[in-house]
């Protein structure tokens, strides 16, 4: 596994590196496909944010999905513990979650169970460029800061959940392989999901 550290404003010494890659090895052992270990060290200068004022995120490359933690704390050494156990957590899930759904008690996916209540009907959706060049953003909040794509390989809603949850997001964007439609899951109150679909 490949391991990059890198701090944003700053400095890294060289034992911090090398306590960072001690503490991700135990991890790789919950998954041995992990190619890369982006690991960024942020510090907050907000006075009153002194007790998690040190942030670290890790975002592990894997084959499939990417898993992505992060974590704050008064000093680095802290930060990173609670990270590594976030990650650690994420990929025995993972794992727990790949022996349930490949063993021989493969629970109804969610698809199967909620198919035959929806009728799939094809939908074309046009996809924009973004701003025209006479259109600029405009300064301030409410403004578009960021922007991700994203492969639109077709998967299961089931597939879709297990990303959403190695990822660690509230949604998950994706195209559906039953209808093609796009769709997003999403986690709801009481350890619920939901699911949203573009139908025409």
């Amino acid at each position: 596994m490949e391991i990059v550290v890198r701090g944003r404003n700053v400095e890294v010494p060289d034992h911090y590196r090398q306590h960072v890659a001690d503490k991700l090895a135990r991890v790789e052992r919950y998954d041995h496909r992990i190619i890369r270990a982006d690991v960024e060290l942020l510090h907050e200068k907000n006075p009153r944010q002194s007790e998690i004022c040190q942030r670290v995120e890790i975002t592990c490359r894997v084959r499939g999905p990417v898993v992505r933690v992060e974590a704050s704390a008064a000093d680095f050494y802290k930060a990173l513990d609670l990270a590594v156990e976030r990650l650690a957590r994420k990929f025995r899930q993972a794992a727990d979650r790949r022996r349930v759904h490949h063993g021989r008690h493969t629970p109804t996916s969610v698809a199967a169970a909620t198919g035959a209540l929806i009728e799939p009907e094809p939908v074309s959706v046009a996809a924009s460029d973004g701003l025209a060049e006479d259109n600029e953003p405009p300064d301030g909040p409410g403004r578009v800061v960021r922007e991700k794509e994203h492969p639109a390989k077709p998967m299961t809603i089931d597939q879709a959940l297990f990303e959403m949850e190695l990822v660690g997001h509230d949604f998950y964007l994706f195209a559906d392989a039953e209808g093609g439609h796009p769709s997003v899951v999403y986690r709801r109150k009481g350890y619920d999901y939901g699911v949203i679909r573009l139908v025409e």
